[in-house]
């Protein structure tokens, strides 16, 4: 399938299954499995993968950030738990290790597994993996995984004694070395986010997909995801598609275009400005939203306070001093 064709049947998709259930999903405990059944069926699990795989084989940054938009428009919790799969996705397909690729990255790909991520726990020091003979045992904590109980595996990111980052597909089961805590959260609280706690938990040596020096992955990761930005650019494009005051519409459309271009084009250098411009645009379309909607938008069965929630929850979801800064300043000035 082209990429023209994908991004049309997520827009078709968010606008004809996802959002007409997104206020049920809003209350929800979690992302329903037809849900999430639907985007598998539909090619989008796998949609990162190389052809090879079943994927489309592209680093076309405009695909992916008009996917990603398009279907948090539906319905952000959904797209919330979906995002977090591509990152084992890749990490299979680019994986130097010997038999990595080749055990994991079709039932990625395929949906027959689902995946997550855990990086934070390497990212403010507090998970740290020891080498032993059968692998590696993990200690501490990482605060923010999403898709608890949704996903079979989870790429954690974890700091050796040699202070590099490795990284492992682990199997994403609690038990006595591996405990979660479920986050209740102001909005996509149905992704199931919750806190890993590892005590001396082993990692099986045939887990291990790479590993990086920390201060490389350090600066790789400073200046945050620009695809999360369009997570934001979704809540915008569903309050643009819900305002009836064809002016404002139209104005909302016209930066829409320009943030997403920006993202599209964002490099290291640029990437925390247009991250922030996104945030607030998601933030600024929610409000005028609700003023529009006006008095009901109060009521907890009208999408304009879900998504400005939602919005509240974006601007500090994956985000990093430099986008924080630059979010500060927007709001701020």
């Amino acid at each position: 399938m082209q990429a023209d064709a994908m991004i049309a049947r997520a827009e078709v998709l968010a606008d004809e299954m996802l959002f007409p259930a997104a206020l049920t999903v809003d209350r929800a405990d979690r992302v329903p499995e037809t849900l999430i059944q639907l985007l598998i069926e539909q090619g989008f699990y796998g949609i990162a993968a190389p052809a090879e795989a079943g994927g489309l084989g592209t680093g076309d940054m405009g695909l992916a950030i008009s996917t990603v938009e398009s279907l948090s428009s539906g319905c952000l919790a959904a797209a919330f738990v979906w995002i977090q799969h591509h990152g084992p996705v890749l990490a299979a397909a680019f994986s130097q290790q010997p038999g990595i690729t080749q055990k994991w990255l079709q039932p990625l790909a395929s949906g027959e597994l689902r995946g997550g991520i855990a990086r934070a726990g390497a990212r403010h020091g507090g998970l740290r993996a020891r080498r032993v003979p059968e692998g590696y045992l993990l200690d501490g904590v990482v605060p923010w995984v999403t898709g608890w109980d949704l996903i079979d595996v989870v790429h954690v990111a974890a700091i050796d004694e040699a202070e590099s980052v490795v990284f492992l597909m682990m199997d994403a089961v609690t038990g006595e070395t591996l405990q979660a805590q479920l986050h209740d959260l102001v909005a996509a609280r149905a992704s199931r986010t919750v806190t890993l706690t590892f005590r001396n938990h082993l990692v099986p040596a045939d887990r291990f997909t790479g590993a990086q020096p920390l201060a490389d992955w350090q600066r790789s990761e400073a200046p945050g995801s620009a695809l999360n930005g369009a997570l934001a650019l979704g809540v915008a494009t569903r309050c643009r598609k819900l305002l009836r005051d064809e002016a404002t519409a139209r104005q909302l459309t016209e930066e829409i275009d320009a943030c997403r271009d920006s993202l599209i084009k964002a490099d290291a250098a640029t990437t925390p400005a247009a991250r922030a411009s996104a945030s607030e645009l998601a933030l600024r379309a929610a409000t005028t939203l609700m003023i529009h909607t006006g008095s009901r938008s109060v009521l907890t069965d009208d999408p304009a306070q879900m998504l400005l929630r939602e919005a509240g929850f974006l601007l500090v979801f994956g985000t990093r001093p430099l986008i924080r800064d630059a979010l500060l300043t927007r709001i701020t000035r």
